[in-house]
């Protein structure tokens, strides 16, 4: 069974095999990172005090995050809406293009969520498991490498299941709709990594000018509130900003090896496989799942 492409093309039943294979590693690979995550989960806390400081982080990076997808889906449904204004070669591939861009947005934001969510929680265990007396150092590494596993792990997946899904659904305009996808995954990741940078450069100077130079505090002094509000900037510009520029640039380039594998092996005996860029996928993912 073959289905026509764009440019009279064909995706044939080999291919959509080969999808559905990169489809259930995207699902393996996010349930790597639900495991992943029970395990940082699991990890010691450390004293009271250090949890009482990490809570204050906590609160302040879901605040701040909260806030900036407030005001980010005013720009969402406005783009949604003139997207839909922009050429197509048909209605479908319109509202494929829109509804997708929305589904790249969610994603994006909810790897960036994910990543500041989790490193609030991680960095106190990583803190607690490397004051243990005994083999602290290595409890530490692992807990902080399984951190990065579940960001990571969830990147791809998301990244792949989105792709897979435009691909068994659109065929032939699935790199045109995919378009709408990579636009929704950059254009939250470019507010959350550059909103989160700049929030993160005015608290380190806060705690700089008032805590050290008017109070005398130390600048890592958990008494200087700037002190919280600075690690709430670390916490929402490096990781979270970091997180949604990642499954950024995964998604773009998923987008671009479809697009170039369509126009490449199209113009070989008139058949275009533009699902075998993917296939490359699913081999680092399962490599990347044996060093976790």
């Amino acid at each position: 069974m073959s289905q026509k492409l764009a440019g009279g093309l064909t995706l044939s039943g080999g291919d959509y095999t080969i999808v559905g294979v990169v489809a259930v590693v995207a699902i393996i690979a996010l349930a790597i990172a639900v495991v992943l995550r029970k395990e940082v989960l699991a990890a010691g806390q450390g004293t009271p005090k250090m949890q009482d400081i990490a809570k204050a982080v906590q609160e302040g990076a879901a605040a701040y995050l909260n806030r900036q997808f407030r005001t980010l889906a005013i720009f969402v449904v406005i783009v949604f809406v003139l997207l839909f204004f922009l050429p197509a070669d048909s209605v479908g591939e319109r509202i494929g293009r829109s509804v997708f861009f929305i589904i790249g947005a969610a994603f994006s934001a909810a790897i960036g969520y994910l990543g500041m969510w989790l490193s609030t929680r991680a960095n106190l265990r990583v803190a607690a498991a490397a004051n243990e007396p005994d083999g602290g150092r290595e409890k530490a590494m692992r807990v902080a490498f399984r951190t990065g596993g579940v960001v990571g792990m969830s990147t791809v997946g998301l990244g792949l299941l989105g792709a897979s899904v435009v691909v068994l659904a659109y065929a032939g305009e699935a790199p045109k709709v995919l378009e709408g996808f990579g636009f929704g995954a950059a254009l939250l990741a470019m507010f959350m990594r550059v909103g989160g940078g700049i929030f993160t450069k005015a608290a380190d100077v806060g705690a700089d000018l008032v805590g050290k130079v008017e109070q005398n505090i130390p600048e890592d002094d958990p008494r200087n509130a700037a002190t919280i509000a600075d690690n709430v900037g670390d916490n929402v510009g490096d990781c979270a900003g970091m997180a949604a520029d990642l499954f950024e640039s995964y998604s773009v380039m998923l987008v671009a090896a479809l697009i170039l594998g369509s126009l490449a092996f199209g113009t070989m005996s008139g058949n275009s496989r533009p699902c075998v860029p993917k296939a490359s996928e699913p081999r680092m993912s399962a490599a990347t799942s044996i060093t976790e």
